[in-house]
């Protein structure tokens, strides 16, 4: 990955509405050869989609919580089968499989707290856990889906 790539890449995680021209415009290269290089880094899977970012407040989705499980059962089911249920949970955005004292952390999006509360029975119901605690952020202070390109091979 060269610099151009690295170019190519903020400018799609600024604005993937972006057209071919623009980008090689603002890329200093040609239409043909940020097309191509857009399409090598799609089959490379280093672009590996392109979403429209909604705003959750419009959506009446005011309330993001953290919520941290433990469980006692760390079996290949126990993972398989609690995998399965939170992606059949749509306001789980995030799911984490972590080190330390907590061992799943999701993020969640919902109404309000008892918009939460059905999320927590959802998921309480479809796999045994020892703890289940969430935090709800009071003021988001960053936001981004843009990746650092710093670390890129290059």
């Amino acid at each position: 990955m060269d610099k151009i790539d690295q170019r190519i890449l903020t400018l799609l995680q600024k604005d993937a509405t972006l057209t071919i021209a623009q980008i090689a415009e603002q890329a200093g290269i040609s239409s043909t050869p940020a097309w191509r290089r857009i399409r090598k880094m799609e089959e490379d899977g280093v672009i590996d989609r392109r979403v429209t970012i909604l705003n959750p407040e419009k959506l009446n989705l005011g309330l993001t919580g953290f919520v941290l499980i433990r469980t006692s059962d760390h079996s290949d089911q126990w993972l398989k089968d609690f995998a399965a249920a939170v992606s059949q949970v749509p306001e789980v955005v995030e799911a984490y499989r972590t080190t330390g004292d907590v061992d799943y952390i999701l993020k969640i999006v919902a109404p309000d707290v008892a918009g939460y509360d059905q999320i927590y029975k959802r998921l309480i119901a479809a796999a045994r856990m020892n703890d289940v605690s969430a935090s709800f952020s009071m003021e988001r202070l960053k936001d981004t889906t843009e990746l650092p390109l710093t670390y890129a091979a290059g």
